[in-house]
């Protein structure tokens, strides 16, 4: 089951979402991370800690589980 991530912002970067998921301590660790964990976003590998995830996007992360890019955001049209 994918776990849903909250966003306020209408994006957030891999190495943010890794970071606020508890997978790595500190930004810094994103880069290393990735060169040696399988990661996937929307079923595509992906290492680029600066990657931009928006809401509706899905990501695996080898051993650590799947996620969910959900807004909390609330459009208003006018």
């Amino acid at each position: 089951m994918k776990k849903p991530v909250q966003i306020d912002t209408p994006f957030i970067t891999l190495g943010q979402l890794l970071k606020e998921e508890a997978i790595i301590s500190s930004g810094g660790q994103a880069k290393w991370f990735l060169r040696e964990t399988k990661v996937l976003v929307n079923d595509e590998p992906d290492d680029r800690r600066g990657r931009k995830l928006y809401p509706g996007d899905t990501i695996e992360v080898a051993d650590n589980g799947s996620f969910f890019i959900r807004s909390n955001r609330t459009e208003t049209t006018d």
